[in-house]
């Protein structure tokens, strides 16, 4: 008997193929998931400071550097035509004979404020460390010339120092010595300025130090005097080494800060006599609105060399702190 073939069913492989193509894989049938109400809420946390460091930081430098590339005059800084010239103004700016003397008055300023308002600092952060009656009160007291307005800081500077009428001449001249022009003569303008600064920025220093002295375990310092160290061997081989995160922080604020002061430097000096102590933050101030025919974009070239000076400083920090942590 004769078995009969069938010839295959081809339909129905097209329907099986048809079948096997047309069904979805479990890869494309995997949706993207949707925010969760956690990540809504970092997001409405986060939108605000994104939104206030675009406003107030983020966009002001933009404009600044928009102001160092254009040739702005106050018709052009109105109407916002100013024809664009590239790096001309920064040009000028380096061309300039203030240039020079600012850029020295500039380090000078920043190097020696910071080397004594660390150093007074931390000396009085490990004394106020005693604990001591009266403690409390006097590290309050020295928190008086941090928590005064600048303007109100300096002027008080200004009269102390005045050639005529003030203390300090009044001091001196009852020792015997000759009373000094402090802010009218080419050679001490900057070394006034710097003592008001110094004397200001003391009370910062003071406080993040004394914080980080509170961090350090005091059985470290009694397990270093049972190893015989006296007391200077124990700051410089327990207490400096424990602060140095807190003092590169320290330092890398007071930095920003000092090369920014203006203020003080305008109220007391000017800048002057003579441009003997004139910084960038003065020069700045002086090319943009100290003139009747104000230089913008010289103005703000200037400027950006403070920001790119503090950026490049910042860097240097978090470079350092990288090695140190992977260290």
């Amino acid at each position: 008997m004769k078995q009969t073939t069938h010839p295959p069913d081809r339909r129905s492989a097209r329907v099986r193929d048809g079948a096997s193509i047309a069904a979805p894989s479990p890869a494309r049938t995997r949706t993207r998931r949707r925010p969760t109400s956690q990540q809504w809420a970092a997001w409405g946390f986060l939108a605000p400071v994104t939104v206030y460091l675009a406003l107030f930081y983020a966009y002001p430098l933009y404009r600044n550097l928009d102001l160092s590339l254009r040739h702005y005059t106050v018709r052009s800084f109105v109407q916002g035509n100013a024809p664009f010239t590239g790096l001309r103004n920064y040009q000028t700016v380096f061309d300039d004979p203030t240039f020079t003397p600012a850029l020295l008055h500039t380090a000078v300023f920043t190097a020696v404020c910071l080397v004594f308002q660390y150093a007074i600092g931390l000396a009085l952060a490990v004394f106020f460390n005693q604990h001591f009656r009266l403690s409390a009160t006097l590290r309050a007291l020295f928190l008086v010339p941090w928590l005064l307005p600048l303007i109100v800081s300096a002027s008080t500077w200004s009269w102390m120092l005045n050639s005529d009428s003030g203390v300090v001449n009044a001091l001196v001249s009852a020792v015997g010595i000759e009373p000094v022009n402090w802010l009218t003569s080419p050679s001490w303008s900057l070394t006034s300025v710097i003592i008001a600064n110094i004397w200001i920025g003391v009370p910062f220093n003071l406080v993040v130090l004394y914080s980080g002295l509170q961090s350090i375990p005091a059985n470290l310092y009694e397990a270093a005097a049972l190893d015989g160290a006296n007391a200077w061997q124990r700051f410089w081989r327990v207490t400096f080494p424990l602060l140095r995160p807190v003092s590169a922080i320290t330092l890398l604020l007071g930095l920003v800060y000092t090369l920014k002061v203006f203020d003080i430097i305008w109220i007391m000096t000017k800048g002057g006599p003579a441009d003997s102590s004139t910084t960038f933050a003065t020069w700045s101030y002086q090319l943009g609105f100290g003139n009747l025919l104000p230089a913008f974009g010289p103005g703000a070239a200037v400027g950006n060399l403070l920001v790119v000076a503090a950026l490049v400083f910042g860097l240097v920090y978090v470079r350092v702190q990288r090695r140190q942590a992977l260290s």
